[in-house]
């Protein structure tokens, strides 16, 4: 069974940084991309940023040049390192995986729990 276990997420001050982890256990095949989405009450679910396996990476225009991810493939785990963060930032963050099985055919996606991301004062 495939996990996507993430970690933190918290509270933190307009300006302030957080760096998230996401680590993917199971039986996993390859894994072609990893990233993060966020949701907002109220909003849609939308891409906050992903990284293939590759390293190709893509941004959300409201992150670019204050957000990072990065990756350590031995690890299976992704980070999101956010600085100078923003009351709407604030979202609950969700870690996505896409990958291949040997149990099916094609690509799969898996998606981790969620970690809450509060930026308040």
């Amino acid at each position: 069974q495939v996990q996507l276990v993430e970690s933190g997420g918290g509270l933190v001050q307009p300006g302030g940084s957080l760096k998230l982890s996401c680590a993917a256990s199971g039986t996993i095949g390859q894994i072609y991309a990893m990233g993060w989405y966020r949701q907002a009450p109220g909003n849609q679910r939308e891409l906050v940023a992903g990284m293939s396996s590759v390293g190709d990476t893509n941004y959300a225009d409201s992150v670019k040049g204050r957000f990072a991810i990065s990756r350590d493939n031995a690890k299976n785990t992704v980070y999101l390192q956010m600085n100078t963060l923003k009351p709407e930032d604030t979202a609950v963050y969700y870690c996505y995986m896409r990958y291949s099985s040997p149990f099916s055919p094609g690509q799969l996606t898996h998606w981790g729990q969620g970690t809450q991301v509060t930026v308040s004062s």
